[in-house]
């Protein structure tokens, strides 16, 4: 059929408000399959969206559109005509034209594909992340829950006893540990808090999973609903904006992430390859603010009156072990080696072992953040004047001496755009050091890399 020298394969018709009140082959079956009627409302998202632009505009637009009719992937090029009038006007719909029509089958993830997807999505949502050794036995344990901090310091005061010990594992009296298998995505409580959690067991190494030991992840199943009691409490220290707003904001930014991901990651269906897009840039955002959340966090705490650290007896080079292996699999997908002292290497210190990870895992996060694909981090240990030393030695391009004088300046970010963080971590980091009785320093000459340098008390 023609209309105005263009030829259509098929046509329709909407109304004045946005229903399709006629169409032929093959819309009419798409317009079924996703749900809509004849006459109905628009069952295709795009087409809707577009019909209401060109009526409202009063414009002749042409796109395409994009659908799923359960089995296919639609991509159709459609002329839309708006008839004029008013609302009230039952002519004041649109025509539409169909001027081509493609069908192919949808995208199909591989299965790993598509588990490291959900992996990312519980991730993002998991309220206690943990690292474990290769027998399920804790090396380190975090949590900004306020449901979970006895929960945090029963694990933090015990680490190298198997995680099963804390919770309770719903329909299951076997002895423990159990397989990783069987423990994934069971149902736990937890002494203290209200509601139920759901934990994920995430294999590390290769070709045998957990042959590197586990993240384990607690996802709860509802948010929190903070306590009376701490409007108290802030009457009574002040008050604590950061401690307060994290737990409330970290679950509704988390789930719009997750979700995010899910559109992005197909895992709901075949999705266009922009809106794909669209949804990565929500996942990159959502992402770039729970990590703004927490460090405004940890930048309360550091510039509060009170802060002192807790300092004992530790091992920098059992620090700097811990910091390379979570995050190995960060470094390996960027194919980076993380050259962290060997299992015979020590240096002992007297730092919190908590704040002197945190200050290493900042470090070597940003070593691999600006570090180029298939360098080498190295990390190093050394004693001097009665001071410990761990440092850290990329190969990404190095800061000149402008820059090195205000990289530890608050929200100093030297530049860098898309996901380089908050400016903030150096200058917690730096704060946090020097609460132990230490520093924090950078050398760096441009184009060869820079080391970042955690000096503290050393141990006798």
């Amino acid at each position: 059929m023609e209309h105005d020298g263009q030829t259509y394969i098929a046509r329709a018709r909407t109304d004045a408000k946005d229903r399709l009140v006629a169409a032929d082959e093959p819309l009419s079956t798409l317009q079924r399959r996703c749900g809509g009627e004849i006459p109905g409302t628009i069952a295709i998202p795009e087409l809707r969206e577009q019909v209401r632009n060109a009526r409202r505009t009063n414009l002749r637009l042409g796109r395409t559109i994009h659908a799923f009719d359960g089995s296919d992937r639609i991509k159709a090029w459609m002329e839309i005509v708006p008839a004029g009038g008013g609302d009230d006007d039952p002519n004041a719909g649109c025509s539409i034209g169909i001027v081509t029509w493609q069908a192919s089958p949808p995208p199909v993830e591989r299965d790993d594909d598509a588990a490291a997807r959900r992996d990312a999505i519980d991730d993002a949502l998991a309220e206690l992340h943990a690292r474990l050794d290769p027998a399920q036995k804790l090396l380190t344990v975090h949590t900004e829950a306020e449901d979970l901090q006895p929960l945090l310091k029963r694990m933090s005061e015990n680490l190298g006893q198997v995680w099963t010990d804390f919770v309770s594992i719903e329909g299951n009296s076997h002895a423990q540990p159990l397989h990783w298998r069987l423990l994934d995505q069971s149902r736990v409580s937890v002494d203290g808090s209200p509601r139920s959690w759901t934990a994920r067991l995430i294999p590390l190494g290769a070709p045998h999973p957990g042959s590197q030991g586990f993240e384990l992840y607690l996802i709860a199943n509802r948010a929190w609903v903070r306590r009376e009691q701490r409007t108290n409490r802030r009457a009574e220290d002040g008050a604590s904006i950061g401690r307060d707003l994290t737990p409330i904001l970290r679950q509704p930014i988390a789930r719009i992430v997750a979700n995010a991901e899910t559109i992005r990651s197909r895992l709901a269906g075949p999705l266009g390859e922009e809106y794909s897009d669209y949804a990565r840039d929500i996942v990159n955002a959502g992402q770039h603010l729970l990590s703004l959340v927490d460090d405004l966090t940890d930048l309360e705490v550091v510039e509060s009156d009170g802060f002192r650290a807790a300092p004992d007896r530790i091992d920098l080079a059992d620090v700097a072990q811990r910091a390379a292996g979570i995050l190995a699999v960060r470094a390996q997908e960027k194919r980076i080696t993380i050259a962290a002292p060997g299992s015979g290497a020590s240096q002992p210190a007297i730092a919190e072992f908590r704040r002197a990870l945190q200050v290493l895992l900042n470090l070597v996060g940003n070593a691999i953040r600006y570090s180029p694909d298939g360098s080498t981090i190295k990390v190093s240990l050394s004693e001097e004047g009665g001071k410990a030393r761990v440092s850290v030695t990329d190969e990404g391009p190095g800061l000149d001496a402008q820059a090195q004088q205000i990289v530890f300046d608050k929200f100093e970010r030297l530049g860098r755009s898309g996901g380089g963080g908050s400016g903030l971590g150096l200058y917690i980091s730096k704060r946090l050091a020097q609460a132990m009785g230490g520093d924090l320093s950078i050398e760096s000459t441009p184009g060869e890399g820079a080391t970042f340098t955690l000096t503290v008390p050393a141990g006798t």
